[in-house]
């Protein structure tokens, strides 16, 4: 009899196989947009399993909502009529013969390696935050200013691609 926690494990790396595989295949790039929101769902859902409750959180709402929201926003912002002519799949035979290689050197890799199991105290949600805005407060902030500015490159370049009309 299979187990209730192995069963919901192998649902949720279901929707993550299954949401990335949609990602790469559909043609429609805002359906690819909602099966990488599957993908992150599930991958919450792992997170879940693993008893990882803030990663979980953390994954819905950035990757989840906010990374989603952000590939949507950008697909409205383009012109998707500049890149009709961009269908071309000459390259998918070499691009199969590269996943194939590439899945079969990891999982070598991954049978090969002895795992060693590491057991550790866990990490309360008070000394997760303590650290993260004590030790790790100016990458933090680092990265938040690199996202600033990459939004207002953003906005500048379709304000310019605008008046350029």
């Amino acid at each position: 009899m299979i187990s209730t926690d192995l069963l919901l494990f192998f649902i949720a790396s279901s929707l993550v196989v299954g949401g990335g595989v949609l990602v790469v295949t559909v043609k429609n790039i805002v359906y690819a947009a909602f099966a990488l929101l599957v993908a992150m769902l599930g991958t919450a859902g792992i997170f879940l399993l693993a008893f990882a409750d803030f990663l979980a959180l953390v994954q819905i709402l950035i990757y989840g909502g906010a990374v989603v929201v952000v590939i949507l926003f950008a697909l409205m912002l383009t012109r998707i009529e500049d890149f009709k002519g961009l269908t071309d799949n000459s390259q998918k035979p070499l691009a199969v013969l590269a996943s194939i290689t590439v899945l079969t050197i990891m999982m070598y890799a991954i049978v090969s390696t002895a795992m060693p199991s590491s057991k550790s105290d866990p990490v309360s949600m008070i000394d997760l935050g303590v650290s993260l805005f004590q030790d790790w407060a100016i990458p933090f902030e680092v990265a938040s200013l690199v996202l600033l500015v990459a939004l207002i490159g953003a906005v500048v370049l379709v304000r310019q691609d605008d008046e350029g009309r």
